[in-house]
């Protein structure tokens, strides 16, 4: 983990809800993917969590939803405004695996982080396919970047608007996978748990105080104990969950 001034590069909106940011500044904490920052913005006393989408050595790019006052005002911020950020917290997602065909499983923001997760299992060797679920049409987002990596992309929407109607487990029939790596509503792992027949690794949202394992505030029960969702998390193998 490291603390430091980043530089808004750019900040758009990908549809209606959704949007895109790039910050220049220090990457070389983050080493997995599936790690978050955290957030600092003037006017509130918590930070906010955001995963990470990608990386490279000199910035970072985040996917985040407007869903309240917080996350209003970056969506207002521009080019050239500076944040203060926690970057690289947490235990990101496990890719040294013997997996060759590994299913990525997201739904709405948890999309985000199973991008540099995509770029990672490439970069193994590894054939990745995808199944990104939304509630409408007008929510789709990076299904296109997903596809340019070279990915089988699979797209469901509660509504039917467009690609499968249905959710992510309505989409995972003919599918070939031999472990599963996902990220979303708790809803929508429940129903995942109930339908995939492989090991595979969950990446939890939870409400953090100081997001790296301080307060406390974020811990869960698993089979292995207590754990905290911000620091030995937001990544946890399927083995270990207690539902």
């Amino acid at each position: 983990m490291n603390q430091g001034i980043y530089t808004v590069k750019s900040n758009r909106a990908l549809n209606g809800s959704y949007y895109e940011m790039r910050l220049q500044g220090d990457t070389s904490s983050v080493t997995a993917p599936g790690q978050f920052i955290n957030i600092k913005l003037d006017g509130f006393f918590l930070r906010r969590p955001i995963s990470l989408c990608d990386w490279d050595g000199q910035s970072l790019t985040i996917l985040y939803k407007v869903v309240g006052a917080g996350t209003e005002v970056m969506a207002e911020l521009r080019p050239g405004q500076t944040l203060d950020v926690l970057c690289g917290l947490g235990n990101g997602f496990q890719t040294g695996g013997s997996e060759r065909m590994p299913l990525l499983l997201g739904g709405g923001a948890g999309i985000a982080p199973l991008y540099g997760l995509a770029k990672a299992l490439l970069r193994q060797g590894k054939q990745p396919a995808a199944i990104l679920a939304f509630n409408t049409a007008a929510e789709i987002f990076y299904s296109r970047e997903f596809e340019a990596l070279g990915l089988p992309v699979r797209v469901a929407t509660a509504d039917g608007s467009a690609g499968i109607k249905g959710f992510v487990t309505d989409a995972l029939a003919g599918v070939d996978y031999d472990y599963f790596y996902t990220c979303g509503p708790m809803p929508m792992y429940r129903a995942i748990e109930r339908s995939v027949t492989t090991s595979g690794q969950y990446s939890f949202e939870e409400r953090m105080g100081c997001g790296f394992g301080a307060c406390m505030g974020c811990s869960c029960m698993t089979k292995n104990g207590s754990k905290r969702v911000c620091k030995d998390g937001p990544v946890f193998l399927r083995e270990e969950i207690i539902w």
